[in-house]
């Protein structure tokens, strides 16, 4: 929106003619921010300064589609910018909400005519109408300078702001910077060959102004008209987007205990009213005081200042060696990557002038007075810097670990983690009576040393270890020890019931107030190699997944058999329980090996329950009258193989 239709007449004031340049060299030097926060983004982060950030932007596309309705409304711009913003204020309040597939329509109808614009401006340009004449219009090329070059490089940083949104995936990230920075450059190359960088530099309103150039074949002012629509949807679609985004980050903030706990109230409508009505406040004091250049350079400058702490935080994040951090995306080039992305960054908000730069300063030095006067109050939380220095024994988090764990629990496991299969070969140890930790940590670890490479008291020795030292998650009756161990490359598990309670009298103090407050009827043993603590920890984070459903303690403890037990934890959409049985569709598997069945490909019969005794399935291993067999797979495998069976995914 404003980085397009409102921003290049602005900048070209500043650089003239290269302002195409300066287009170009932004979208260059946000990489290394946005490999930064794709891998970032894959584990945390967030902040005052993104907030302030989507504040500025939702103002200067406020005063962008003021700028274009002015074209065709006498109206002034500020006061209307100040009622659209209380416009999409109330919009957001009562919980109006642009629908995905309404924003595929926007996005594809306003690239469509950007797509025009871009085609006939070129061919304009290219063959040289009389109306745009390019030759003395890029000449000289740089009026101020490479210092007003760069200046411009840091105000037209605003137009890629949105980019880093698209966080889920960095193939996303990549397609979308190639996207609007061949955009930006090629629609501003035509700006300034069809208006000049004088006519250029005065506008509001460039793309409209260029439109009524190029679009000379269409009649009256239907060019100029197509643009000015296209502007104000864009306009509207990037406001109500960004006061909605960034509420949520005074909501997101006082949740975490960083701000009052009044900004998380939630209204009639549950939206979060506090957090709109103190973003549209500020939203408001931009407008009132700043022009529209402030608007842009301060959006750019602090936008600048956070993508430098995003890499900044990618650098603390890797050195920490947090075995918990485990992005699905890793930066490439690191560190030199990094060490750009935190150098130029500081470079050019020092070009854009004193303004910016104090207040990135006075932004930067109020959060941390309020952090350290505040909110260090508030939680009990340190951050990955403290790791780095976990050798010299300071402060080391561990609530950092837990906090990344909970993250990989929401994002759940990879496509090659085995964590169905894992849970097929587990033991399973089946205790009625009650029972103490350390008879069932030495009965597990008897168990898993025939597996892996370690003694059963060296197992025993490290999963006590994690009791003592608070290693040991407990959530609704279930406990979750486990170990990794050298030149060992695989995951082995132990699963226990224990329907009458486990004892737990020593250990960390939480893990004995727990077991004492909610009964520990559930232990899971884990032991991996050392080579993926990733695959570890993913796995551990679906168990507890697993163990926090609704439900989950009841069917645990209900009279199952070892195989159902472990069809408990199987994701619902990854196995199947067939009964082999006489009248029924599965009659043709009687008395056939394992390896005679045509079994859809990734599929494979994990457990056999043979007159209630479990059995390992092998190739040879022939199957009987009465067999429960439980197959693991993909879904759609699963579902053919439902389909030929007429069984259910679910027993």
């Amino acid at each position: 929106s404003s980085g397009f239709f409102l921003l290049p007449g602005l900048a070209a004031a500043k650089a003239g003619p290269s302002v195409v340049l300066a287009y170009l060299l932004s979208g260059l030097l946000i990489v290394p921010a946005m490999m930064s926060q794709a891998e970032l983004a894959t584990a945390t982060i967030g902040g005052v300064g993104t907030w302030l950030t989507l504040v500025l932007k939702s103002a200067f596309a406020l005063i962008g589609m003021g700028a274009y309705l002015a074209i065709f409304l006498d109206v002034p711009l500020k006061p209307l910018a100040i009622g659209l913003t209380a416009l999409f204020a109330t919009l957001n309040i009562v919980g109006a909400r642009q629908s995905s597939g309404l924003l595929r329509v926007l996005v594809l109808t306003l690239l469509s005519v950007l797509g025009v614009f871009i085609v006939d401006g070129l061919i304009e340009v290219v063959l040289g109408h009389e109306d745009v004449a390019i030759g003395a219009r890029f000449t000289p090329f740089m009026p101020e300078g490479i210092d007003g070059l760069l200046a411009t490089v840091g105000l037209v940083f605003v137009s890629y702001i949105g980019l880093t949104k698209v966080a889920s995936l960095a193939v996303g990230m990549a397609l979308s910077l190639g996207s609007v920075t061949l955009i930006y450059v090629l629609g501003v190359f035509i700006m300034v060959a069809a208006l000049g960088p004088g006519r250029l530099s005065a506008s509001l309103t460039p793309v409209a102004d260029t439109a009524g150039v190029i679009f000379h074949w269409l009649p009256g002012r239907i060019g100029v008209l197509l643009v000015v629509a296209a502007a104000i949807a864009a306009f509207a679609s990037m406001s109500n987007a960004g006061i909605m985004a960034a509420s949520r980050y005074p909501l997101a903030m006082a949740r975490d205990h960083l701000v009052p706990d009044y900004f998380k109230k939630m209204g009639r409508f549950r939206t979060p009213v506090p957090a709109i009505l103190i973003t549209c406040t500020v939203l408001v004091v931009f407008l009132v005081v700043l022009d529209v250049e402030q608007v842009a350079k301060l959006a750019s400058s602090l936008q600048l200042t956070i993508f430098a702490l995003v890499n900044v935080a990618v650098v603390v994040m890797r050195e920490s060696r947090i075995e918990a951090y485990d992005p699905g995306f890793r930066s490439p080039l690191y560190p030199w990557m990094q060490l750009a992305g935190i150098v130029f960054p500081f470079v050019l908000v020092a070009e854009m002038g004193w303004f910016p730069a104090l207040f990135t300063m006075a932004v930067v030095t109020l959060s941390l007075a309020w952090y350290t006067y505040y909110a260090r109050g508030h939680l009990a939380r340190e951050g990955a810097i403290y790791h780095v220095f976990e050798r010299l024994g300071r402060r080391r988090f561990a609530g950092l670990d837990r906090e990344l764990r909970e993250i990989m629990q929401e994002k759940g496991l990879r496509a090659e983690d085995p964590f169905d299969v894992v849970i097929a070969r587990a033991e399973v140890i089946d205790l009625p009576e009650p029972t103490s930790l350390e008879r069932i940590i030495a009965d597990a670890s008897e168990r898993l040393a025939v597996h892996v490479p370690a003694t059963a008291v060296h197992l025993a020795g490290d999963f006590s270890r994690g009791t003592q030292m608070g290693g040991t998650p407990v959530s609704h009756g279930a406990a979750l020890l486990h170990t990794r161990l050298p030149g060992f490359d695989d995951s082995g598990m132990v699963l226990v019931r224990c329907s009458g309670g486990v004892r737990v009298d020593t250990g960390d103090e939480s893990l004995v107030r727990q077991a004492s407050q909610v009964p520990i009827r559930a232990v899971f043993f884990l032991v991996s190699g050392e080579s993926d603590p990733g695959r570890h920890l993913r796995i551990l984070a679906q168990l507890a997944g697993r163990v926090d459903d609704d439900g989950f303690m009841e069917e645990w403890v209900a009279d199952l058999d070892e195989q159902e037990l472990k069809e408990t934890l199987l994701r619902d959409d990854r196995f199947l329980s067939l009964r082999v049985e006489t009248g029924s569709n599965t009659e043709t598997l009687i008395g056939r090996a394992l390896r005679e069945l045509e079994m859809p490909e990734g599929s494979l019969v994990a457990m056999i329950l043979r007159r209630g005794q479990p059995i390992v399935p092998r190739g040879g291993t022939v199957l009987e009258e009465g067999d429960r067999l439980t197959i693991l797979g993909e879904p759609v495998g699963l579902q053919q193989l439902e389909e030929r069976f007429g069984y259910s995914a679910r027993p």
